[in-house]
């Protein structure tokens, strides 16, 4: 039996490309603070609470200060790709835009502006995925270096998304559906004959006319 698993890798990149749509909306990065900015933040309060504040400010100020140091490294917030990289989040959003348009016209077997094959879908994820990696090795840059930035589960899942575009476009290969899906079943129209030889058309000519064909 003939299994044709296009249909199959279609899916799997059309719904791909829509959590990786999804995902840039997500948080891709932690935000915590580091040790040299709860230092930072520790000696600027006692600062202000020396010089306006006093003895109970102060004390009340040293007590807040300590409790700085426990924040290092604890993550504070999130932000997504949206927030920090908008090109980014742009070429993403348009990558599985058209990795989800194509996918869908390959599934309903249309011709057209954005018809795609399988290996040219596995190409958008492949590049998307690239895009999502490169912002995982470099992460965004901060102002000071009194914040860090951690990975989040959304990079995470923007990662996942993009390689099931690109294992979606390889396993639908490329114009299987199209062609399979042209071919005709069944028995068919019987075939034609073929036309008489030269000797047939001279033995035909020469036989007497009882002999001839009707």
């Amino acid at each position: 039996m003939d299994h044709d698993h296009a249909p199959v890798g279609l899916l799997i990149s059309a719904l791909g490309a829509a959590v990786l749509a999804i995902s840039v909306f997500q948080p891709w990065y932690g935000v915590s603070i580091t040790a040299t900015g709860a230092t930072t933040a520790q000696q600027q309060l006692a600062a202000v609470a020396e010089r306006y504040g006093n003895a109970t400010l102060q004390a009340q100020a040293h007590t807040v200060g300590a409790q700085f140091e426990s924040l290092t490294g604890r993550q504070l917030f999130t932000v997504s790709a949206h927030q920090t990289m908008g090109h980014v989040s742009t070429i993403l959003l348009v990558l599985a835009g058209i990795a989800l348009l194509a996918s869908l016209l390959r599934l309903a077997n249309l011709r057209g502006l954005l018809y795609a094959t399988g290996s040219q879908i596995a190409l958008l994820g492949g590049m998307a995925a690239l895009v999502v990696l490169f912002r995982m090795l470099l992460r965004p840059a901060a102002a000071t270096s009194s914040i860090s930035f951690s990975l989040s589960w959304g990079i995470v899942l923007a990662l996942g998304s993009a390689s099931a575009i690109a294992v979606g476009g390889l396993i639908a290969g490329s114009d299987r559906t199209i062609h399979r899906a042209g071919t005709r079943r069944g028995p068919g129209a019987p075939p034609l004959m073929a036309p008489p030889s030269r000797a047939e058309i001279a033995r035909e000519a020469l036989s007497p006319p009882a002999n001839r064909r009707r």
